[in-house]
Order: C-alpha cells, then sequence, then structure tokens
C-alpha cells in the first residue's frame, strides 16, 4: 500500500461536499503529523474521529525530518510549521503529499516532491474505477456550489463539460 504525506485542506474539501470517506477507497494510506491532526482539525468536531476511523493514520516525524522543516521555514515564509512538518514527511518519506494549499504545492514542486490535491483524487477515483460517473459528476458539481473551499472553479467546469461531451458521443 502507497503512502501519502496529508495536510488538511483536502479533508475539508470533501467534508464540505459530505464525501469525506470517497479518498479511502483508494489503495492508499493517508498520514499526517500527530500534533496537526489534533490542533488543525478541530472543526468540524466530528471530523477527526471520522477521519480516524476511515484510516488517516497520525504519525511522528523523525529528527532529520524534524530539522529539515525547520530548514524550510527561512526558504518558504508563507508555509506554517504543519505545512512544512507535511513537506518534510512527503520529502524524506519519498511520498507524496496530498494538499490543496497552494504557496505548500509551490514549495513541495521546488523541493521534488510529488503532489496531489483534491480534484488530483477524485480523477483518480474515477479513472481507476472506483467511482461511477455519475458520483465523479455529482462531486465535481457539488465542489462548484461551495467555493469557500476556493477549489479552481475553470477546472471543475472543464471536467464536467468533458464528461458530459464524452457521454454525448457514446
Amino acid at each position: 500500500m502507497d503512502y501519502i504525506s496529508s495536510d488538511t485542506n483536502v479533508w475539508l474539501d470533501f467534508f464540505a461536499i459530505n464525501q469525506t470517506a470517497l479518498p479511502f477507497r483508494l489503495p492508499y494510506t493517508y498520514i499526517m503529523f500527530e500534533e496537526a491532526l489534533r490542533k488543525e482539525i478541530l472543526s468540524p468536531p466530528d471530523l477527526l474521529m471520522e477521519l480516524g476511523k476511515l484510516g488517516l493514520k497520525g504519525v511522528d516525524i523523525t529528527t532529520v525530518e524534524f530539522y529539515y522543516a525547520m530548514d524550510l521555514s527561512s526558504r518558504y515564509v508563507k508555509l506554517s510549521g504543519y505545512d512544512r512538518i507535511a513537506l518534510a514527511i512527503a520529502k524524506h518519506r519519498n511520498i507524496p503529499l496530498l494538499t490543496g494549499d497552494m504557496p505548500l504545492r509551490e514549495a513541495a514542486k521546488a523541493e521534488g516532491v510529488r503532489v496531489f490535491g483534491t480534484i488530483d483524487l477524485l480523477d483518480t477515483l474515477f479513472y481507476g474505477g472506483y467511482i461511477s460517473i455519475s458520483e465523479y459528476l455529482s462531486c465535481l458539481e457539488d465542489f462548484l456550489k461551495h467555493k469557500e473551499r476556493r477549489l479552481p472553479a475553470e477546472e471543475l467546469r472543464r471536467r464536467i463539460s468533458d464528461i458530459s461531451n464524452a457521454k454525448e458521443t457514446e
């Protein structure tokens, strides 16, 4: 099973559309710094417990990851401490980083870390056969309704259009 270092915002995206369990259909183990889990996922109150039941694993960081995260602070001043730790875990464990946070995504790319976001997970679920076309379209449309989640509307609309056009040509 592949591991993915996780940031908080993707879980909030899926929670907003009542699909928190969806990413757990993929053959991944999502991990997150234990302290970040307890301190960042405070609201809604039941989300942390739900994510734990679904399989999100809290992990400790190594000394090397800790010092790497500290080193990142001088290069990426927009990143929070927890963001730097999520990146350090991904970098030193040679695993992807799951985040929708743009400064964190840019830092990860600059550090040579593969990045996944909410839409990437949804695409993987659909094109991997883990969800149906109707589930995929429903999620895309629901994400469009939740502008507070700040997902790129043009990307969501393009996917809806591509799938709708493909259905018409069948």
